[in-house]
Order: C-alpha cells, then structure tokens, then sequence
C-alpha cells in the first residue's frame, strides 16, 4: 500500500520507517519542536532516495542559516525527485529549493501554483507564512493581509487541523482581527500543546489586546515542557521580557536577556539571535533604563559574525540598532552604501524605509531626536515592508515616539499614543501619557 503524508497526499517512499519518520519530522517542524532534524535524518538513513525528507532536512539547514548545507540538500532532493518522485513532488521539491536559494519571488509564484494544485501540502503552504516567511520578507506593505487571505482561500481543505489552526489563527491577529485570531490560534494550541508557534502565536494575540498578566502566566507554565533548544525557546522568553517592560520591570527584562537571549546563552537560529538581542536591549535604553556597554559590545560582535554583510531589510535594521548603539559609524555607513546601492538598482523591494530607519536610529542615540522624527515620520507607514511581527516592527514606532517626547513635539506624541491606546491598552502608553502631563 502506497505510503502518504498526515495530510493523505502520496509519499515515494517504499520504506515503512522512512515514512513513518518523514511524517513525524514535517509534524515537529511545523509545531517548531526539538529533535526535527535528527528526525528526518533518520527517515533519510532509512531510505536515502527520499527526495522529500532531503528537501525537508534542507529547510531546517536554511532556518540555522546553515547555507552550503541547505543547497547540497536541495540538489540532491532535486535530482532524487527527478528520477523517483510524482508531479506533486517534483513541484514540492522545486518549490522549497527555490526558497531556500533565496529566489523570493520565483518561489512565491511557485508556492502560489502548487497550493492551487496541492492545497493539503502544508510544508509548502508553511513558506509564506509566519513573521520570517516569505511573504514578510518579500517587500510587500500588505503581507499580512496576504497571508490571511491565503490561509482563508484554503481553510476548507484543513478544517480542525492543529497547525493549520496556530498558523491562521496567527495571520488574522496579525491582519488586525485579534479577538477570532486568539480563539482560532487557542484552538489549535488545545490539540498540540507541544507546538511551539501556537505558543508563540498565543503570545502575539496577548500582546495585541493587552493580556499582559495571562501571557506572563502562559510562558511560565508552558516553557518548562520546551527544551532550550527549541527555536523559538528564546524568543518566546522575549516576548515575556517585552510583558515585563510593560510594567517597567527592567530587572526581570535583564535578566531574561541574560537566561536565554544573550549570544553566549542562547541557541537560537543566528536571525533570532540578533533581532531578539537588539530589540530589547534598544528597548531597554529608549524606554529610559540604562543597559551596560559591554551588553551592547558582546552582543554586536556576535551580530558582526552572523551577519558581516548587507541581505535581508529585517536584519539589517537590527544590525543598524548595534552599530548605532555601540557608535560605529563605519559599520553602519559600510551597510547603508550596500543598501543605498541595492535601493539604488531596483534590488530592495522593501525600498527607501530601509536605510530611512537606519539613519533616524543613529540620529536618535546622537540625540538629534528633531532628526530622527523627521526622518521616520514619511515612512512610518512603510516600516511593515521590512518584515517580521507587529510587535517586533512596534520598535520602530517606539522610537518615534520617544523621539517627539524627548524632542519637545508633544503634541505628535499624544496623538500617536491616544490611536495606539484606542488598538490596545499599554501600561507603557498610558505612562508616557502621564509623563507628559
């Protein structure tokens, strides 16, 4: 009897074990749990012309930023499936190869085609969604709506499905429909408890209606089941960290920071590492509390290894936040050149908000926060194509924010923190609010 994925489409296979540790590995992968890789390594040892578990251990490379080991594995996928592998694999293989390749928008029109064709095959459909997936990263300045009308047009094929569930769940409070957007996501959590993006997800949904407290509780009672190694183990912390801000519980931030997110701690994958350090040690120093220099150091030079050149919009702006911190002017106008380059090329679909950013953070720690404002203020609305989570990019307008109260516009600062307050209740807000008189 021919082998299938949990979703019923045929797997090329004749291995009994391989199948059964293909299945396996894709179900922790999508639930973002531990022991993934070892898991598909072994429906590979079992069966090693399975072109779909090499494509799949190929995208857990990509995650690690592991990139000559991706690629080795997505040729090999590709020249497997050629020669054993029906249509539905074939189009499945080239479609992760080409994301993993970084061929962005070759591989969205793939994606698109093969969903229309495939609408089960949630490996593929996984590509464009989440705050890393394609989509985000694609330049667009309606990703989130894009995804939540992708997840829509599909939704008959998945029903109660617990991944299907975490991932829609989460485009909805993303797409700004928080309330349906928990309630779906809780769904799914409720079916897998052992699904790391459903908690992760939970927690955005918390942070957009202000559950502050009930967040604080979730990751205190969940983490425990989640080893440190899982790849979202640290930033789940993060958004914890972010709660605890909200209260202005600078000591427990730190020592999240220290736990589980500083370079030296942490086991995330390297674009976590640096956007999760950065962001709340910014946060920390814009929200008035001092973070040590040498916090700021480390973190840098481990930035620097990870990411020594110009790529993706999201880490760049992140890698701004250490070179603006740490002062270093030569790093951050070495970036900017590449990004003004590429801007320059027609080669950064998310345009002139990228290197806009990267100079108003720079002019904000020189103190030159009339400058920062005046830069951010034209591209705030573009500030979602670079990708990422609401609650990440809420950095940007942070800063904004705090630009215009410390430079003096208080009346531009009321006004942004009177809308954001009518979204959400922020303890944070409504201090700045106070602050202000």
């Amino acid at each position: 009897m021919p082998h299938e994925d949990r979703y019923g489409l045929p797997i090329s296979t004749a291995s009994d074990t391989a199948a059964a540790a293909y299945r396996e590995g894709v179900d922790l992968m999508l639930a973002g749990w531990t022991g993934t890789a070892e898991t598909l390594e072994r429906a590979i040892a079992a069966d090693p012309d399975f072109a779909l578990a090499h494509i799949a251990r190929a995208r857990v490379h990509a995650f690690y930023q592991q990139g000559d080991l991706a690629r080795q594995k997505a040729t090999t996928a590709r020249e497997l499936v050629a020669k054993r592998g029906t249509e539905r694999e074939r189009s499945h293989v080239e479609t992760l190869a080409l994301a993993i390749e970084g061929r962005g928008p070759d591989a969205i029109a793939a994606m698109r085609k093969h969903i229309e064709a495939w609408p089960r095959d949630a490996v593929v459909l996984s590509l464009p969604l989440g705050a890393f997936g394609l989509f985000a990263f694609s330049g667009m300045a309606d990703h989130d709506r894009a995804r939540h009308e992708l997840c829509e047009r599909v939704a008959q094929h998945y029903g109660e499905d617990w991944w299907f569930l975490t991932m829609s769940g989460w485009a909805m409070t993303e797409n700004g429909d928080v309330a349906r957007g928990r309630a779906v996501t809780e769904r799914g959590f409720d079916l897998r408890r052992a699904n790391a993006h459903a908690a992760h997800a939970v927690l955005h949904a918390m942070f957009e209606d202000g559950s502050i407290e009930a967040a604080d509780r979730l990751v205190d009672e969940w983490i425990p089941t989640y080893d440190r190694a899982g790849i979202l183990h640290g930033h789940i912390l993060w958004h914890q960290a972010l709660g605890a801000l909200e209260h202005g519980d600078a000591t427990r931030a730190f020592q999240i920071y220290a736990d589980v997110l500083q370079p030296t701690a942490t086991q995330a994958p390297p674009l976590n590492v640096i956007t999760d350090s950065a962001s709340l040690l910014w946060r920390l120093s814009a929200y008035g509390h001092a973070v040590p220099k040498p916090l700021w150091v480390e973190a840098d030079a481990a930035a620097q290894k990870l990411f020594p050149k110009s790529g993706l919009p999201f880490a760049d702006v992140h890698m701004a936040l250490f070179a603006a911190a740490t002062q270093n002017q030569d790093a951050l106008t070495a970036r900017l050149a590449v990004i003004e380059q590429r801007l320059a090329e027609g080669k950064l679909p998310a345009g002139p908000v990228v290197p806009a950013i990267c100079r108003a953070l720079a002019a904000f720690v020189d103190e030159d926060y009339a400058a920062c404002a005046q830069m951010l203020a034209p591209v705030l609305d573009d500030v979602v194509r670079i990708g990422g989570s609401h609650a990440q990019r809420e950095l940007i307008e942070d800063t904004f924010i705090v630009a215009l109260m410390r430079g003096g516009d208080l009346p531009r600062a009321r006004n942004l923190l009177d809308t954001r307050l009518h979204r959400r209740p922020s303890l944070r807000d409504r201090r700045w609010q106070a602050a202000m008189g």
